[in-house]
């Protein structure tokens, strides 16, 4: 605590205890950490279990060596030998916090704060922590004969139908009733029901209602579909000109949603915290989400992704850089799309340091220090960009071999063409094809009949 000799005067005993860690004078401290990138990196000295590793440049062996340098400590990292962060079983963890609990080591890297964890361990915030996205094949253009059914809902076309069918019907009865009371002319059922279609396509037949209940109910019709054309035409003219795709995956809700959709993760992500969310959620959403979950390595699942019919739930910050290392072109085109929305299962990322360790406020405010002076997100952005510039440089990454999910679109002018207007062509076979059908059922019809 104080440095004395034989021949010195008596120190002053006041501030015996006072800033006594600011020179830790070169103590050995024990490290246990897993990988996470971009927080934590290393590479392993043996394949032991639990063995030596040596730091790679990422967040947290920035965040060791300038505390290492201005504390005057040094250090020895090891590998948790199981390779899980930890989860409480009757009070007592496994993993990193277990180590930290019974006091195998002086204090962990990258680790997420919980009650349970609170109550063996202390906690240095560090960084913010990072989210579970989704991440799922880009949406596919949608088929282009649809686009004239694509303006309105499923709904709204049955309604409309319904609407047509029903205002015939009244109408018929009202002319059927003028009939029966006025001893006028009255309206058959196929005449009114043409002219309520043609006056929803804007060409009413000239034959107008004569009671003027009839003229009444005409008129509104016509109000009716001047509204509804005038929708249909605007959101046509969009559809045909920009080309729709299909929704994207947001929420664990989309999943579900989803006929024979399968999603997984990889095994090291459920060993901490996201198992203790997943596992102990209220939600039946989440809880089906985790039933049905699916193990298995990143490549594998990226692989799955681009096949389509999956989607692979991980952190936001690990997988981006995956993605920009490998599946990202010059260009910036990929093919997969990462969810906007994103849960957060973690308050923040720090130390764990075991109970009563002397160093653990001192940690704790060079962790603040660092933050509140913008050097840790630098830092964060700063080991990202290296590491995805170095991957790409190893991998001698193809520019162009992503290009094939992207399509470039000139939005300074659209020239429709046979493949936008298809659908219009389909509806007029399929006119065509009906009427022929009519026209031979009229003539059996009329071969059977008696003559008169």
């Amino acid at each position: 605590m104080h440095r004395w000799n034989l021949t010195s005067l008596p120190h002053h005993t006041d501030d015996l205890f006072q800033d006594q860690l600011h020179d830790m004078m070169g103590h050995k401290f024990r490290v246990v950490a897993l990988r996470h990138f971009p927080f934590m990196d290393y590479q392993p000295v043996s394949d032991e279990p639990g063995g030596p590793i040596i730091p790679k440049d990422c967040l947290d062996t920035r965040f060791i060596t300038t505390f290492a340098a201005k504390l005057n400590f040094t250090y020895e990292m090891h590998e948790q030998r199981e390779k899980q962060w930890g989860v409480p079983t009757d009070g007592k963890f496994n993993g990193m916090m277990g180590e930290l609990q019974r006091e195998e080591t002086d204090f962990c890297m990258i680790a997420a704060p919980t009650p349970e964890r609170l109550q063996v361990t202390e906690y240095s915030r560090g960084y913010p922590s990072t989210e579970l996205i989704i991440v799922s094949l880009k949406p596919t253009v949608l088929p282009e004969y649809l686009a004239l059914i694509r303006p309105f809902a499923g709904d709204l076309w049955f309604a409309l139908l319904g609407s047509v069918v029903a205002w015939a019907l009244l109408l018929w009865v009202l002319e059927r009733a003028w009939r029966w009371v006025a001893r006028g002319s009255g309206v058959k059922f196929n005449t009114a029901l043409l002219y309520g279609w043609g006056a929803l396509l804007e060409q009413p037949p000239r034959d107008l209602s004569v009671s003027v209940s009839g003229q009444m109910l005409v008129g509104w019709w016509l109000v009716f579909c001047l509204v509804i054309s005038t929708a249909f035409r605007s959101s046509l003219i969009a559809h045909l000109t920009v080309q729709g795709k299909s929704p994207t995956l947001e929420t664990f809700q989309d999943l579900l949603d989803k006929d024979v959709w399968k999603w997984g993760t990889e095994r090291w992500l459920l060993s901490g915290v996201p198992l203790e969310y997943f596992s102990k959620h209220f939600d039946p959403v989440v809880q089906q989400i985790y039933k049905r979950m699916e193990i298995l390595p990143v490549d594998e699942a990226l692989s799955n992704v681009k096949k389509g019919g999956f989607s692979f739930l991980t952190f936001r910050e690990y997988v981006s850089i995956i993605i920009a290392s490998r599946y990202t072109d010059s260009l910036g085109n990929t093919p997969f799309y990462v969810s906007k929305t994103s849960v957060s299962m973690m308050a923040a990322f720090g130390w764990g340091t075991r109970k009563g360790a002397p160093f653990y406020p001192r940690f704790s405010q060079l962790m603040s220090l660092l933050e509140d002076a913008g050097i840790t997100a630098y830092w964060k952005a700063d080991v990202r960009v290296r590491r995805v510039r170095e991957n790409r440089a190893a991998a001698a990454l193809d520019t162009q071999a992503n290009q094939m999910y992207t399509q470039q679109v000139d939005r300074r002018q659209v020239v429709l063409g046979l493949g936008q207007l298809q659908g219009a062509f389909y509806l007029l076979f399929l006119g065509c094809g009906i009427s022929f059908l009519t026209l031979l059922r009229e003539n059996l019809v009329h071969s059977h009949s008696p003559p008169q």
